[in-house]
């Protein structure tokens, strides 16, 4: 057995880039983790690749484009959290022997296949009622207003942290003035109570990141815990919205792994695709009880100069949401925060970090996927 760390990260700019082949997205990205990590293609023992909606064969093209043939290479499917799942079979690669040094991909580029939201699969019930993923998370709103009377305001008041953050993240997709919340809550409505200003942009872009074993280098992070749970059987009859306890499973199987308590986490990464689904997702990690997740991004609570800043980067919100690329972008941006290497986005406390991703889609499921990957320095 041999303890993983990460050893470097990189990604690309994140936009809408129909005009650039999805291959060349994730060589920017890997040129930057192999510097990061100060290795060469030779120490490389594996690729793993996470995508959703990459062409086939994208994980041999981008083998063949780096010049590494041979190497054992596989491709990871798991929705949005595909790239953290790719991560997380690398890190158990590494730490069973199986390899000594793997290179994670994620990318995707949506610009080329949906001008909007992505459209539901036609042969599950969303899709045959057309509900695409704002209006599932518009529900899981509606639900939270109903029963813990959280209110537009508070909702609002994630788009408004998050978009300022993002202000400050040079590869983010949006970085427009910052709004206030009355700017948020009067922009369209595209799910109600959800407006376009809580929900994350169609993004094309690519991430890298190097696991291996402890190497004694001080730039590397330990990796304290990753855990990867499936979305278990769900639907109205379910005490918790959607997604909530697929987020909660891989949240304990963490904490227990890393012997930590949520109090310990410094600065967090975590899926906010729409506003409520930080909301939801900082319960579910156990930074707030049920109900009162919304209480804090308004508290300050999650602010970059708060107790423990949540998505300093700007989140999927601001930097944008190519769906096997955003775990990556997450990691890399926990990488850079714990390092002291985020800049202007720089948080205070800043020796442990955690990184949430979940993905979903399928009809009667909790999710298709959620990773927990809590991380510190050496």
């Amino acid at each position: 057995m041999s303890e993983p760390m990460l050893w470097g990260v990189g990604t690309s700019n994140f936009g809408r880039f129909p005009e650039s082949r999805v291959e060349s997205l994730v060589w920017t990205a890997i040129r930057e983790a192999v510097r990061d990590a100060a290795v060469s293609p030779g120490d490389i023992d594996a690729i793993v690749v996470g995508s959703v909606f990459g062409p086939p064969g994208i994980a041999t093209r981008v083998q063949r484009g780096i010049g590494m043939p041979g190497i054992p290479m596989w491709t990871v499917e798991n929705a949005c959290a595909s790239g953290t799942s790719a991560y997380h079979e690398a890190v158990e690669a590494v730490r069973s022997g199986r390899f000594g040094c793997v290179l994670v991909l994620g990318v995707d580029q949506m610009s080329t296949l949906f001008s909007g939201a992505i459209v539901p699969e036609a042969t599950d019930p969303e899709g045959a009622s057309s509900l695409p993923l704002p209006g599932l998370y518009a529900l899981q709103a509606q639900r939270y207003v109903a029963e813990y009377g959280v209110t537009p305001e508070q909702l609002a008041a994630v788009a408004v942290k998050n978009k300022g953050n993002g202000v400050d993240n040079p590869r983010a997709q949006l970085r427009s003035a910052v709004p206030t919340v009355r700017e948020v809550l009067e922009s369209r409505m595209i799910a109600e109570p959800l407006t376009f200003l809580q929900c994350c942009p169609t993004s094309d872009g690519a991430g890298a990141a190097i696991v291996g074993g402890d190497r004694g280098n001080p730039r590397d992070l330990r990796i304290e815990a990753s855990a990867m749970v499936s979305g278990a059987l769900w639907d109205h009859r379910s005490e918790d919205v959607w997604g909530f306890a697929s987020v909660e499973r891989a949240a304990r199987r963490a904490f227990a792994q890393a012997g930590r308590t949520p109090g310990d986490i410094d600065v967090l990464e975590v899926h906010d695709a729409f506003t409520i689904g930080e909301v939801i997702t900082l319960e579910a990690l156990g930074l707030a009880p049920r109900g009162k997740g919304a209480e804090l991004a308004p508290s300050g609570h999650t602010a970059r100069e708060g107790a423990q800043p949540v998505n300093p980067s700007g989140g999927l919100l601001s930097r944008g949401h190519p769906l096997g690329a955003t775990g990556m972008a997450q990691l890399a941006e926990i990488t850079w925060q714990l390092r002291g290497e985020a800049g202007a986005r720089q948080v205070a406390r800043h020796r442990v970090g955690l990184v949430e991703t979940m993905g979903g889609g399928a009809a009667g499921m909790d999710g298709n996927a959620c990773v927990v990957t809590i991380l510190s320095t050496v």
